[in-house]
């Protein structure tokens, strides 16, 4: 994206992208787009930066942005050049907001799902309507309402972005104050006293830092040309500095060039390696040093710094003689006792439905283990039973392969057997003597209808 157009759409609505010195002829090397890319904290940043890429590839509209001026880009009246795009940009640009449209649903979707609310059937269009960057009665394709509204919605939002960024710090702050007091109530009073000793030095600790500079002034500006630029202070000069760290060449320092510049000044008062010092803490006073710099320098509050701009500010009388810049350290806590009580009963208040529903799946997780046992309770049972069926079926096979029963059941096979052993009963055994004769008396003509038969 060229310097002009970033100047224009994406300096005004405080988007960092690919950016590099302006040329009319060439696009931007696509190597050099994905280097810069830096999330607005907008929660359609992604749409916002496709809409916004699909558009610069529309030649006539990428000549009318670089004409346009500021207001005419966060009023919306740009938007009506939308008509004049070339087919295909008008097709993708459908495509990206029925993309859009099928993620809001999503997010709406598991919204609803989170808080059992039941609905048989949602309207989707009044739900849309909580999303200001889009048209909801129009989910199909992308008009010159939709690019308004995008930009408008845009602007508004990131100008309250700071503000957001300083009210979840304070309940940052307030939570760790919180934390450490519940602490304290837990210690006998000995400890307590050890503990609150222990915590006044680290904070004595953390005071004990080099003097800060106040950003945007002569004497920080000097430091980082010397420390950051390895050049020599006493030959400072604010057009060479301001293009030394214009590191994308579009001719202005955009918010994320600025914070780079406190860096050196941060690191005099935070080191992560200290246990006295907090990394959040850092993070709100690099926005406050920005913040600083932005009221003194941005005199169009654009959110961006032009040479002019920049220039005018070293001629200022606070330049040279600026005021002792204040920590947070040095400055009165930024939550006030009312505040913190509010939080807290928040807080109490959050831990009782917590509660509450830890409760309610505790039981639910209890008929879920009697459901459970039940279950496996039938399991059991009906495995029993199939053994007993299985065993039933071999008895069965068993049987079938047996030879023949008789009339009481008996098999045949023991018919034949008792029949021999009756006719072995009847044949007539007879006498001898020592010497294995038949005695005379018996000797006689065996009866005719007898089986003969000698023992």
């Amino acid at each position: 994206m060229t310097g002009g157009l970033k100047g224009l759409l994406l300096l005004s609505l405080c988007l960092v992208v690919w950016s590099v010195p302006i040329d009319r002829h060439q696009d931007p090397p696509k190597e050099e787009r994905a280097e810069e890319n830096v999330d607005t904290g907008l929660y359609y940043d992604r749409y916002l930066r496709e809409v916004i890429e699909v558009l610069e590839t529309d030649p006539h509209f990428r000549e009318k942005l670089q004409t346009a001026n500021t207001d005419d880009i966060k009023n919306g009246r740009l938007s009506k050049e939308l008509d004049l795009v070339g087919h295909h940009v008008r097709t993708r640009l459908d495509e990206l907001k029925r993309q859009e449209v099928s993620r809001l649903r999503m997010l709406l979707k598991a919204k609803l799902d989170s808080t059992n609310t039941q609905s048989v059937q949602m309207d989707h269009v009044s739900l849309l309507k909580q999303f200001e960057h889009l048209d909801p009665h129009n989910q199909n394709t992308f008009e010159a309402k939709d690019l308004e509204l995008l930009i408008v919605t845009a602007t508004k939002d990131l100008e309250n972005y700071d503000a957001e960024r300083h009210e979840e710090f304070k309940r940052y702050e307030m939570l760790k104050e919180h934390e450490r007091r519940e602490y304290l109530k837990s210690l006998d009073q000995e400890k307590r006293e050890n503990e609150e000793k222990r915590i006044e030095e680290l904070k004595e600790k953390h005071r004990q830092h080099p003097k800060v500079n106040a950003p945007g002034s002569v004497d920080q500006l000097r430091e980082v040309w010397k420390e950051t630029d390895g050049l020599d202070p006493q030959e400072f000069n604010p057009k060479t500095f301001f293009k030394l760290h214009d590191s994308n060449g579009d001719g202005v320092l955009d918010e994320q060039e600025l914070e780079a510049l406190f860096t050196k000044e941060l690191e005099k008062v935070y080191d992560p390696k200290n246990e006295e010092d907090d990394m959040m803490e850092m993070e709100e006073e690099r926005l406050r040093m920005r913040e600083h710099v932005m009221q003194n320098v941005d005199l169009n509050r654009d959110r961006l710094v032009s040479m002019e701009e920049f220039l005018k500010s070293t001629e200022k009388k606070e330049f040279n003689n600026p005021k002792e810049w204040e920590t947070l350290d040095d400055t009165k806590p930024v939550y006030t006792e009312e505040e913190l009580q509010r939080f807290e009963a928040e807080l109490q208040d959050r831990e009782v439905e917590l509660g509450r529903r830890a409760e309610k799946l505790r039981q639910e997780q209890e008929l879920l283990k009697e459901r459970s046992k039940a279950l496996e309770a039938q399991k059991r049972e009906y495995q029993q039973a199939v053994m007993e069926m299985s065993q039933k079926q071999k008895e069965q096979q068993a049987l079938n392969r047996q030879p023949p029963s008789g009339p009481h059941g008996e098999l045949q096979f023991q018919q034949e057997i008792q029949k021999l052993a009756n006719e072995d009963s009847q044949v007539v055994k007879v006498p001898v003597d020592q010497n294995g004769n038949v005695p005379n008396n018996l000797q006689a003509e065996p009866p005719q209808n007898l089986p003969h038969h000698t023992s």
